[in-house]
């Protein structure tokens, strides 16, 4: 089932963690239908989609009185870890927020950093083959940390332990609507769905077209593909090891789940567990037999050295030796007990990540995805003097004369308003 093979053979390698986005036109060109007609028609197409695709049968809208129905009717052991990992998403939020700083570069010159949370932004919570209560406390949560004035989610599929984490994040509406038909109303806005400022969350080929149509007027937090794990240890239990590359290829058909190592031994352990336990059908085996594999390598530096430059979503290692030489991933878990599916649910980082290799220019989702970072300029008539030299000798470099000019007319000797002389103190 696991095939394992040298790292040697640089075409099975590169194919194993190919961290190319596999384009999908007719996926690409119906989702565009799908937006088009929602922005012209708003909720008439919105709500034909909805009974179509999401098996609406009532209002758009779900009343918080529903949630708070439903989410009473839960386990208490499911409310209480649902409070529990919205404890620990909360705080990590809150430390990721950028903080407001003021500094005097010299004399009259000072330059101030604002942060100023977003208005409004949508969150989409896929709904599939089970409903994620996760989704919704890692992209509402921090943006209610961040001071969001206005938190919508959409979701396909509307579960109690859904509407209990909607209570728990603090959301302020709840549509019960998915795909790309959701995507085109969050960012366009109909008679029923406000427009929002920014869309997260992760969801199926459909959202992921569309919030990539959508971004060019309404911002986006990436590009999610499928999942991936990349696993880099020389050292066991193999059945850890076997049970989490399982876990991630569960996901998705076309999940990536890779064990790379100079331990052959390890190697052939953990794809012979995997036999053994796997089930004989399903989503796993589908995702491992097209996606799934080891490579092997001459040493633990090589190993990392190519988890590099994949840049995984999920990059496990087992030692803070090579911890310390990852440049490129998504989330780092370190050592056999930082379980990678922790981070799903409850260590309180964010488990919405950037896949497809877009790791080596960005990280996951936080709190700092949710504000505006505006920086505010003062000067002084002598902290201009004294810039003025600067500004002016760049300038006519680029042959801007009007920008020298610019200068030049509040410094010339004699040129300044009295009014405007006495200035004021940064």
């Amino acid at each position: 089932m696991l095939r394992i093979v040298s790292s040697t053979d640089h075409d099975a390698v590169r194919e194993l963690l190919s961290s190319t986005r596999v384009r999908d036109t007719r996926t690409e060109r119906r989702a565009a239908e799908i937006v088009g007609r929602v922005r012209r028609r708003g909720d008439a197409a919105l709500v034909e989609y909805a009974r179509t695709l999401d098996g609406l049968d009532g209002p758009l809208e779900i009343p918080q009185s529903r949630w708070r129905a439903d989410a009473r009717r839960l386990p208490s052991a499911a409310r209480k870890a649902i409070n529990d990992a919205a404890t620990n998403i909360r705080r990590v939020a809150r430390a990721q927020v950028p903080r407001p700083w003021r500094l005097r570069v010299s004399a009259g010159v000072s330059v101030e950093q604002r942060v100023v949370p977003l208005e409004r932004v949508g969150c989409y919570v896929p709904g599939g083959r089970y409903p994620l209560p996760s989704s919704l406390l890692m992209t509402a949560l921090p943006a209610r940390a961040a001071g969001v004035g206005e938190i919508v989610a959409v979701c396909p599929r509307i579960d109690p332990v859904v509407l209990a984490a909607a209570l728990e994040a603090e959301v302020d509406r709840l549509f019960h609507v998915g795909g790309a038909h959701a995507v085109a109303a969050l960012a366009y806005g109909t008679a029923t769905i406000p427009r929002v400022d920014k869309i997260v969350g992760p969801g199926n080929r459909w959202v992921s077209a569309a919030k990539a149509l959508v971004s060019s007027d309404c911002a986006i937090d990436f590009y999610a593909g499928p999942t991936e794990i990349v696993i880099v240890t020389d050292r066991g239990p193999a059945q850890w090891i076997a049970a989490d590359l399982m876990a991630q290829a569960e996901h998705d058909p076309d999940a990536r789940a890779v064990l790379v190592t100079s331990n052959e031994t390890l190697a052939r352990e953990v794809a012979s567990r995997v036999e053994r336990v796997l089930p004989a059908r399903g989503t796993a085996r589908e995702s491992l037999a097209r996606h799934g594999g080891i490579i092997l390598t001459q040493s633990m530096d090589d190993a990392i050295a190519l988890a590099n430059d994949a840049a995984p979503e999920h990059l496990v290692v087992s030692t803070e030796r090579l911890a310390n030489k990852v440049r490129a991933a998504g989330a780092v878990f370190v050592g056999p007990w930082s379980a990678q599916v922790a981070g799903d649910y409850a260590i309180g980082s964010n488990h919405v990540l950037p896949t497809a290799g877009t790791a080596r220019f960005r990280g996951g989702l936080t709190a700092a995805d949710f504000v505006r970072v505006i920086s505010v300029q003062r000067l002084t008539p002598n902290g201009l003097r004294g810039l003025a030299p600067t500004i002016t000798t760049l300038a006519r470099a680029e042959g801007l004369e009007g920008h020298a000019a610019s200068i030049d007319v509040r410094t010339a000797p004699g040129r300044l308003p009295r009014a405007q002389r006495r200035g004021h103190r940064p």
